[in-house]
């Protein structure tokens, strides 16, 4: 099997929107054909375009984040993204030519879950988005497992509140009686 070609599970793709935020037309256009047979792709220039496309919909499922970037770099995007209640748990690769380990250390402080370092090697990068999305697919049906289990617990509360009361009310009639 080609190492382009490496399977991807149909519930991962067809649904997953990867927003690339790159500064560089050239790496945008790369980054971009390699992912968009297998996801949709959104594209930001800029810092300030991926915060807005990130409070945009669809919301991504993953953000492919280049650091250097003009006015707003990407500690400062991701940052944004970590303050905000609506894109904090969108995960965070950082693509970027920067391969110091300090940086790569402050990227991940600051909450990115991975870090790939530019000139990339598509299959690295395929499989670490294709890794990333699982998980992040994980999370989510766990969250909305724990949100269902949630609801059951409160509607057995109130029908034991409920029980309680007519007991009460049953006691309370016999005691009349």
């Amino acid at each position: 099997m080609d190492a382009l070609s490496l399977p991807v599970p149909a519930a991962v793709h067809a649904k997953a929107t990867i927003l690339v935020v790159d500064d560089m037309p050239e790496n945008i256009e790369v980054i971009g054909g390699l992912l968009h047979p297998l996801y949709t792709v959104r594209v930001a220039n800029s810092g300030e375009r991926a915060l807005r496309a990130a409070h945009s919909t669809p919301t991504p499922d993953l953000i492919l984040l280049d650091i250097m970037m003009p006015r707003m770099d990407g500690y400062a995007v991701l940052a944004a993204l970590r303050d905000s209640p609506d894109t904090r748990d969108i995960p965070v690769i950082f693509v970027t030519a920067m391969n110091a380990d300090e940086s790569e250390q402050a990227g991940l402080d600051l909450g990115a879950i991975d870090y790939i370092h530019k000139p990339i090697r598509p299959a690295i990068l395929l499989a670490r988005v294709r890794n990333q999305l699982e998980l992040k697919q994980a999370r989510d049906r766990l969250a909305d497992w724990n949100g269902s289990l949630q609801l059951e617990v409160e509607r057995r509360i109130e029908r034991m509140e409920q029980q309680q009361i007519l007991i009460a009310e049953r006691e309370r009639i016999g005691r009349e009686l």
